[in-house]
């Protein structure tokens, strides 16, 4: 069975990719992950706000925001030591580098622009194959509308893009208005992929300590679903790779991302539950399946279930919504 594929420019054995994750962390596990079949390894995310920190912005910026106020203030977490700091989080690549033969890729979570542009720089010259620049920001202006958001996003997009030579990926929320134009705005700033979608942690409430809890609940694969129906619905409509995150835990889940239209299938949930070996059985699920389907290949199946392919497109779209009410309701009445 040929599992190879293609994902920003970078020839990869196969189409499992392990996200970022605090598995990552260890130059250990890396290796575990390519002794276990990984075509590549996205790095645990640097954040932004670390780059701000190590030149003492963030302090006055938190400062002026909070007017001082040491309650406002806690509610921002200690990211002094947190994912090594900057320069580690470098010479964190330069290790993984060493240490593997498989694509490192690293990951920045941004909010803004500005001078921590330039650390994107210092990313490709510490050996990084590609960036995956994950942004993440909750609006809650009511003066900021969408369109503004958006092209934030792009501004983003093309500055980071503009910074380096190597690829860079998008991963995206589910929650713009306009998906399939978004994706073409950040293909043309600059994006050579997109990741489908980012995971957004929402807090809950302890009702005993009138506290606002903050937990991270591992994926499961019902959320893979969402990933599975804008992929499909994008594939063929931009020039740019396709990949997806967020509720692959079986070589089936992988193989429906490849029909969809993915490049490549992100991992992560399905190896802290499971451990890091879970990513040789989801390869060796899928050859099996190729092997009893008759499929010879990985890029013989990309695409085949897209919205373009199937007989039925509109099985994507408002139909789908009211043949699964209809049917939920003519098995009960049942």
């Amino acid at each position: 069975m040929d599992l190879t594929t293609t994902y920003l420019g970078l020839n990869l054995k196969n189409p499992v990719v392990f996200s970022a994750s605090p598995l990552s962390e260890e130059v250990d596990n890396i290796r575990r992950m390519e002794e276990a079949g990984a075509a590549a390894v996205v790095l645990h995310s640097l954040f932004e706000e670390q780059i701000v920190l190590e030149s003492q912005e963030l302090d006055r910026r938190l400062s002026e925001t909070a007017g001082g106020s040491a309650e406002a203030l806690s509610y921002f977490p200690d990211l002094t030591h947190y994912n090594l700091g900057p320069e580690g989080y470098l010479e964190h690549i330069r290790k993984a580098k060493r240490a593997v033969s498989i694509p490192v890729i690293a990951s920045l979570n941004a909010v803004s622009g500005g001078a921590w542009i330039r650390f994107a720089k210092s990313i490709e010259e510490a050996g990084a194959d590609a960036v995956e620049l994950n942004i993440f920001t909750l609006q809650t202006d009511p003066g900021l509308s969408g369109a503004q958001v958006e092209q934030a996003y792009c501004e983003l997009v093309r500055e980071v893009a503009g910074a380096v030579r190597i690829p860079v990926a998008v991963k995206l929320t589910p929650y713009f208005t306009a998906m399939a134009n978004i994706a073409r705005r950040l293909e043309q700033a600059g994006a050579r992929g997109l990741v489908l979608f980012n995971r957004l942690y929402q807090p809950d409430f302890d009702l005993e300590a009138l506290e606002v809890r903050h937990t991270l609940q591992l994926s499961t694969p019902y959320e893979s679903l969402l990933r599975l129906h804008w992929v499909a619905i994008l594939y063929g409509r931009v020039g740019v790779d396709l990949a997806v995150t967020g509720g692959f835990h079986s070589g089936e889940d992988v193989i429906k991302a490849m029909m969809a239209g993915a490049k490549v299938a992100e991992i992560a949930s399905a190896v802290l539950k499971n451990g890091i070996g879970h990513a040789s059985r989801i390869l060796s699920d899928m050859r099996d399946w190729m092997e009893q389907h008759e499929y010879e290949s990985v890029r013989q199946m990309q695409g085949s279930m897209s919205q373009r392919s199937v007989a039925d497109p509109n099985a994507f779209l408002r139909s789908n919504y009211m043949k699964v009410l209809s049917s939920y309701t003519l098995r009960a009445s049942a």
